[in-house]
């Protein structure tokens, strides 16, 4: 089962990685600002259209998001 924590804890760094601000992301993916912050605490877990979004608002392939996430859980 995925870990709503971890998973938003790895999204959290790697948009902060890109520095880039909440408002900017969730702006970009169309999504409230206090959605993504829910998100990055694990207060809530992304659907798949949520993901996509969150993606292409941090310009990159949903597949190499994912990828960067698993490597931050796994670490």
């Amino acid at each position: 089962m995925l870990d709503g924590i971890k998973m938003g804890k790895a999204l959290q760094k790697i948009r902060e990685d890109k520095k880039l601000s909440q408002e900017v992301v969730s702006g970009l993916a169309d999504i409230g600002r206090t959605h993504l912050s829910a998100i990055e605490r694990g207060e809530r877990k992304p659907t798949l259209d949520t993901f996509f979004k969150l993606a292409e608002a941090l310009n990159m392939r949903p597949s190499k998001l994912l990828e960067m996430i698993e490597k931050e859980i796994d670490s």
